[in-house]
């Protein structure tokens, strides 16, 4: 959704007010990867939304996945609550 360095404040705030149309969302975590590289890849800011049941994450997932945000291609995934919710954002 986002590139590198792109991440604002507001963002986290608008991507739960967006979700939350699936259904309640109990957290957005933007995560950005360190890298050495340069330029960064595009895929190097993850987004975490974690709703309040998986009825809401599969409604989330059919709507946005391959769907277009600011010229990018959004990509869902599932992530393993037990990672997600230990911090561990950065596998995969």
């Amino acid at each position: 959704m986002v590139g590198p360095g792109e991440v604002d404040d507001e963002l986290s705030g608008e991507i739960g007010e967006e979700c939350s149309k699936y259904g309640e969302v109990l957290g957005v975590t933007i995560f950005e990867q360190p890298t050495t590289e340069a330029p960064a890849s595009e895929d190097a800011v993850r987004i975490f939304v974690k709703f309040s049941k998986q009825a809401a994450a599969m409604k989330a997932y059919i709507d946005l996945d391959g769907r277009f945000f600011g010229g990018r291609n959004v990509s869902v995934a599932f992530y393993l609550e037990a990672d997600y919710d230990a911090g561990q954002l950065n596998k995969g």
